[in-house]
């Protein structure tokens, strides 16, 4: 079994590594800068807040979109309450560090006791929601003795992680540190139950309350319309040097009225300039953009914008599908109707193969299958209609996970109002 001991040696490991790779990689060097004199920062600005606070931490941008539903609503239920916001990764605090919903937002320190003494003690949550995962030993042993309610949201767990397995005591002690653990799918809620982790429910995922209040709010992006007009697009969407290498052969065959928005995954400068390699004297980066028609490529090197792209797409091609970590998020783009496709590594997410089964996505490996499956909607623009309704649908009918989480906290009175 993973002591203790090991995990903070683990941990510290990794910090120290990470101070390595600050000298050479700029998302490691924010990781370190930004948490530089962090608890003299967050005493600082704390220092004459008297509300009492509620603390939701996200790993990164996709659990920050994630728990944006449940923050928000929240903030509507209970104003008198301050709103704490923290990351662990700079891709998701560069993005939410201006956060209007959060009153005070912060990198997350890395674990040890002393920190999660310091950090709670500073906080003093009333209530703390953590999205989907992020379990820090010392953190949530300390925010289970000073019995603080603590949630775990749109958890999603699979067979072979290590709560699972002989030698993971210490990952289950995490868990038993929630009051309530709500999941996305029954299969998580079984695998618990089988642990003896019986504070648990199956809600769904907030993702999808996300998307549909994004698509009933969208906001249009007036600046693209030269871009887009009279034109078919392709949008791909956290797209990796795999996926650009492909999309580069589909575009090729493609008629001259298709069209290509690019937004990658990491927008570093390196990578901007490898894409631009890929589509020579084609393409044009957004923050260079200024209304060209001419390009056939719009590389998108600012983060944030994805979603609201996903509605100028025809189809959408969704990155991360040939990598180990398997795809990115699919439902932004199926919320605006926008059949999707995406690379073979994809199990790991049961909405990508809903999608698939739904007839609003497909899977492909090679080029030739995706250029043949934008033909076929050319052709059949009835199939095409079907896939935009589908995945509508499919959007719709699996919302609702915000108002069963909100209702729990209601029910169990874990705030009070003010």
């Amino acid at each position: 079994m993973i002591s203790a001991a090991i995990y903070w040696l683990a941990i510290r490991c990794y910090v120290a590594m990470l101070h390595i790779a600050a000298l050479f990689h700029p998302k490691a060097k924010l990781a370190i800068a930004g948490r530089k004199h962090l608890f003299r920062h967050m005493k600082q600005v704390l220092a004459n807040e008297e509300r009492p606070r509620i603390w939701m931490h996200c790993a990164s941008l996709g659990e920050f979109e994630q728990g944006r539903p449940v923050l928000e609503s929240l903030r509507r239920d209970y104003p008198g309450y301050a709103f704490v916001l923290t990351f662990f990764s700079p891709s998701g605090y560069e993005v939410g560090k201006n956060y209007e919903d959060a009153d005070y937002i912060f990198y997350l320190p890395f674990d040890s006791n002393a920190n999660a003494h310091r950090f709670l003690d500073i906080i003093q949550p009333r209530l703390c929601i953590f999205v989907k995962y992020e379990f820090w030993y010392f953190l949530l042993k300390n925010i289970s003795k000073r019995q603080v309610n603590a949630l775990l949201i749109s958890a999603n767990f699979r067979d072979g992680q290590a709560f699972f397995k002989w030698y993971g005591g210490l990952q289950r002690s995490m868990l038993r540190a929630f009051r309530h653990i709500f999941v996305q799918n029954q299969r998580s809620e079984q695998l618990l139950q089988g642990i003896r982790i019986t504070n648990v429910s199956v809600s769904g995922d907030t993702r999808f309350d996300r998307v549909i209040e994004a698509i009933q709010h969208k906001k249009e992006l007036p600046a693209i319309m030269p871009f887009v007009a009279q034109h078919k697009v392709i949008v791909a969407g956290s797209t990796w040097p795999d996926d650009e290498t492909f999309l580069q052969k589909v575009l090729n065959q493609l008629p001259e009225q298709w069209r290509l928005i690019l937004v990658p995954h990491e927008v570093h400068a390196s990578h901007i300039d490898d894409i631009e390699k890929l589509f020579p004297n084609m393409s044009v980066r957004w923050s260079q953009y200024k209304g060209e028609i001419n390009k056939r490529v719009l590389i998108v090197d600012k983060v944030g914008l994805l979603l609201q792209l996903y509605q100028y797409g025809r189809v959408a091609w969704i990155g991360g599908g040939f990598g180990k970590e398997g795809v990115h998020n699919v439902l932004e783009a199926a919320a605006y109707g926008v059949p999707c496709a995406y690379g073979p590594i994809f199990h790991q997410f049961v909405e990508a193969q809903e999608l698939i089964d739904a007839g609003a996505a497909i899977t492909v490996k090679s080029p030739e299958k995706l250029l043949a499956w934008i033909t076929n909607y050319e052709h059949d623009n009835n199939a095409y209609e079907k896939a935009v309704s589908a995945a509508k649908n499919y959007i719709m009918v699996n919302g609702g996970a915000t108002s069963k989480i909100i209702s729990y906290v209601v029910e169990k009175n874990l705030l009070s109002r003010l």
